[in-house]
């Protein structure tokens, strides 16, 4: 108990001595230890990516989750590390919603095969939501967050550290100075020749002791004064290191960068590709009525696959010969000398009639353009066979 008492009396005058040595420092009354300017780099730098990497976290929360309650109710599960329950996603329960209405509207009626037809697209569409949700949680959100909790928290404490360091080290100082400054008073005094007509003998003496308490507070100022410089220095480099660290945290959060633009790339292209075939399937549909979508113009032949999936229409079925001629026959149809092209499948295509060319994901075929054919549309070969390919589904090579 008599151990614990001292030691709570010691903090209690550690806490009021740096305490003393802030408040001055504030008002300017007492001088502060400055660190040098790639420390305080190192120190902007790691504050900097801190708010921006809260900010990103918390948007990303907000972009893959966009219900605020849904994502407190995620939190607290987390925090009771307890498992997060499954959720249905929006475009999951708009395909049951349209499937119990084509249920109940007639599901043999146009109306209602059309219903179950896009309930069946938006369900695919809510299970590839579902799985960029879960894939861009793990690479991209948990890393962030593994982040603020974990080596910012470290670094944090030892800034925290190194500043009471500092305090210790800075009210050392200022008692050396103090103590110097009255040792040197008291000398003065002692070295006077006292006139004892004047002045009593014993406050000579009184002087002399004074001078050598001083003296002895002076030494004892300076080994106090050695010992927190040493400290300080050890605390400072062991703060450097970990500031050093946020280079290494730069590159991890670059590689997550570059996982969650893949996740999301996927994400879209799938979507891309379900209503895609959805479109088609309801232009086959008699009675149906499709909107005929405005022509697109044709991607670039530097086109990447993530820019080609993420094209928000289908292009338009059109024929190889312009109005009013008679369309060409696809074995009459021969390649230009000049103007083929090498292109590779991005995605498994499915020939809607004998004019289109089935197409398999990653294989190579040659391509060209016709005169007077939908910009939209490619004439394409494979070994002995010809048709009609959409540039949406290729990527072109040089």
């Amino acid at each position: 108990m008599d151990f614990n008492m001292k030691k709570l009396a010691s903090d209690a005058g550690i806490f009021f001595t740096r305490a003393v040595q802030f408040t001055e420092e504030k008002f300017g009354q007492a001088e502060k230890t400055e660190l040098d300017a790639h420390f305080e780099n190192l120190l902007a730098r790691a504050d900097s990516t801190k708010n921006w990497t809260e900010r990103i976290l918390r948007q990303a929360e907000v972009l893959l989750q966009p219900n605020p309650s849904a994502r407190v109710e995620e939190f607290l599960y987390e925090k009771l590390d307890r498992k997060v329950p499954s959720r249905v996603t929006n475009g999951e329960l708009l395909a049951q919603y349209m499937a119990e209405a084509a249920g109940e509207l007639g599901p043999t009626t146009p109306y209602g095969k059309t219903l179950i037809k896009v309930s069946e697209a938006e369900k695919r569409l809510g299970a590839a939501e579902r799985d960029f949700i879960h894939t861009a949680s793990i690479s991209f959100l948990t890393p962030l967050r593994n982040f603020l909790e974990g080596d910012w928290k470290t670094i944090a404490k030892e800034r925290r550290l190194l500043q009471n360091r500092r305090l210790d080290l800075d009210a050392c100082k200022a008692r050396l100075k103090k103590a110097k400054a009255a040792e040197a008073k008291a000398t003065c005094e002692g070295d006077t020749v006292p006139d004892f007509q004047e002045t009593r003998p014993r406050n000579y003496i009184l002087s002399a002791s004074a001078s050598a308490l001083w003296n002895d507070e002076v030494d004892k100022a300076e080994q106090e004064l050695r010992v927190a410089q040493t400290e300080f220095d050890r605390q400072a480099e062991v703060t450097r290191l970990l500031l050093e660290g946020i280079s290494s945290t730069h590159v991890n959060h670059l590689r997550c960068l570059h996982e969650f633009v893949k996740s999301q790339t996927t994400y879209y292209a799938q979507c891309y590709r379900h209503m895609l075939d959805l479109q088609k399937q309801l232009g086959r549909f008699p009675g149906t009525f499709v909107g005929t979508p405005e022509p697109a113009s044709p991607p670039r032949s530097g086109t990447s696959p993530a820019t080609a999936a993420t094209m928000p229409t289908a292009p338009a079925v059109a024929s190889l010969a312009p109005a009013g001629e008679t369309p060409l026959c696809l074995e009459e149809v021969a390649p230009p000398a000049s103007g083929t092209r090498k292109a590779r499948v991005l995605y498994d295509y499915e020939a809607a009639d004998s004019s289109e060319l089935a197409l398999l994901a990653d294989e190579l075929i040659t391509v060209y353009s016709l005169p007077g054919m939908d910009p939209d549309w490619l004439m394409g070969e494979r070994g002995n066979k010809k048709g009609k390919v959409p540039v949406t589904y290729l990527e072109l090579l040089s």
